[in-house]
């Protein structure tokens, strides 16, 4: 009996919550609607999109619980660089070979990295997202914790619907707003998608369109072909704990890696010029609970931080370059 009233006061405190929740949201509907129509975008539009908007508690629990803020760096590659993975973008690769390649020659792009990052973020187009996008950045919008990103999402991606660029009607994604086989954003979207096929649409869940525009997106940001992106190492206990870069949001005390080199265990022989400027990251170490300080540890280079900018994670990054990495071995 006990069991069952500690049961009830928690469904009555968690319905009273989403029903607060609700009723908060609809009055940021009210007030989004007016900034959306101040920023140009057509009444009309506003009203036909918007309309069917909902606060998405579940977006909220997705938004506090991402594999970036508990999983350890090892948990967090290994589930996303499986021999599985591999397979089965060599399979897709097999199949697309000839617009791909296509593509990593007219970018300049490297076609493990573009295998790597469809892998990850939507294992080769199996997992796009079933939430109602709308929905998903409205929640976001109306949410506290990065409240100022997300209303500029939803507002971009309201304008390229006004201007007949995205069709409301396909918009359904990722919990965070994101979409396609690579995962755009809204700004994303606006920035760097393309019609590479030259047909009037831009279709983001289809190989050509969604290779092409990941590849001019990650070459836009100053993605250097065939330069490297870490190397994993040991750190020697004497390393000063202000070179290691524990945060995405911005990569600091970059040296050149000769200046790094006493600070290496077995100062491990890299084929690489030793001016070349590095920097320091340690994932696990203010986010795992009694993780080891210096463990794991990788020295990584400009590329590295293009990929954070694609995805701002440690992890994300590292993930991303070791997949690449398998795959240069077997195409």
């Amino acid at each position: 009996m006990k069991i069952l009233v500690i049961l009830l006061k928690f469904i009555l405190i968690f319905t009273f919550t989403n029903l607060e929740a609700n009723q908060d949201f609809e009055l940021w509907l009210l007030e989004f609607k007016k900034t959306a129509v101040k920023n140009g975008i057509s009444q009309k539009t506003v009203n036909d999109v918007m309309k069917d908007a909902k606060f998405l508690s579940k977006v909220i629990e997705y938004d506090r619980y991402q594999p970036e803020f508990y999983e350890d760096t090892k948990t967090y590659v290994r589930k996303r660089t499986s021999n599985d993975k591999v397979k089965k973008g060599l399979s897709l690769y097999n199949k697309e070979k000839k617009i791909i390649n296509k593509i990593e020659e007219k970018f300049l792009v490297e076609k493990e990295l573009l295998l790597a990052l469809m892998g990850i973020e939507t294992n080769y187009g199996k997992y796009l997202g079933k939430m109602d996008i709308i929905s998903s950045l409205s929640t976001l919008s109306f949410d506290k914790r990065r409240k100022a990103f997300f209303t500029n999402e939803l507002l971009i991606l309201l304008k390229l619907i006004d201007q007949n660029i995205i069709s409301k009607n396909i918009l359904y994604g990722s919990w965070a707003g994101a979409f396609g086989n690579f995962q755009f954003m809204p700004s994303t979207i606006k920035n760097y998608a393309l019609d590479y096929n030259k047909n009037a649409n831009i279709e983001l869940k289809e190989i050509e369109d969604s290779f092409a525009s990941a590849a001019n997106y990650i070459n836009k940001i100053g993605w250097k072909k065939n330069q490297p992106c870490f190397y994993k190492v040991e750190l020697k206990g004497n390393i000063p704990l202000k070179y290691l870069n524990t945060s995405a949001k911005k990569i600091k005390n970059k040296k050149k890696l000769k200046f790094f080199k006493k600070y290496l265990k077995n100062n491990q022989n890299m084929l690489l010029n030793e001016n070349v400027i590095t920097a320091i990251v340690t994932p696990d170490k203010d986010i795992i609970p009694g993780s080891n300080t210096l463990k794991p540890a990788y020295l990584v280079f400009s590329n590295y931080e293009k990929v954070l900018k694609w995805n701002r994670s440690l992890r994300f990054a590292i993930a991303v370059c070791t997949l690449k990495n398998k795959f240069k071995n077997e195409i």
